[in-house]
């Protein structure tokens, strides 16, 4: 894989880092972990929204009246593959309170290990949003791959993709099928071993966030 990409930020903050090592522990619980994750969009949505556009508006302060910059256009929507996807909504939204929030569901074959819809639920008009697709993790790149297919197949032009672990082949697979988007990697993992699971990764996201096995 040819590094580095255009368009792909690895995100090397430090408290990123640390808390990503937390959330590998196998004894982190579900509660921590959960709160983890929400943290961890937070500080990766800080970085992904960082070009927002902006306009100028005024506001009368307890002094005098001044022309100041506010988020410009029709907002954010964030739209998480379900189900895992769901943890880090919370973070991104703690940022952009107006944001609306889309849902995304698809699953994996266990044999294939391709990406199969089940669920597609857009805020409109999804044209004219920045769009910031979130999954924890990022490993064939199958259902990344289709989650923007199906959001540009309704019209969306800017998106963004934020996963707290990617495997290369994962990464390599998404840049190519969408080399337009802007994607955000909290940390980039070795490699998938035989079940398509990214070592050393962390376990399965959704089991995790949610308590179930």
């Amino acid at each position: 894989m040819d590094f580095p990409m255009e368009n792909v930020t690895i995100l090397d903050h430090p408290l990123i880092q640390h808390k990503i090592s937390i959330l590998r522990d196998k004894n982190t619980g579900t509660n921590e972990f959960r709160a983890l994750v929400e943290e961890i969009a937070m500080l990766m949505g800080y970085e992904a929204l960082r070009d927002l556009p902006l306009k100028e508006v005024e506001v009368e302060t307890p002094l005098e009246t001044c022309m100041t910059p506010v988020i410009a256009g029709k907002k954010l929507a964030v739209v998480p593959i379900l189900r895992a996807g769901l943890g880090m909504t919370g973070g991104v939204l703690a940022l952009v309170p107006s944001a609306k929030v889309g849902h995304i569901g698809l699953y994996r074959d266990e044999v294939t290990h391709e990406p199969h819809e089940y669920y597609c639920k857009l805020p409109s008009p999804i044209d004219q949003r920045t769009i910031v697709v979130t999954d924890p993790m990022l490993a064939t790149g199958g259902s990344a791959v289709a989650a923007v297919d199906f959001i540009k197949a309704h019209g969306g032009k800017t998106i963004k993709f934020m996963s707290i672990i990617a495997a290369p082949e994962g990464l390599e697979k998404l840049h190519k099928a969408h080399p337009d988007i802007q994607i955000y990697i909290g940390h980039l993992d070795r490699q998938l071993d035989k079940n398509a699971y990214i070592c050393p990764g962390l376990g399965d996201a959704g089991d995790r966030i949610f308590g179930t096995k």
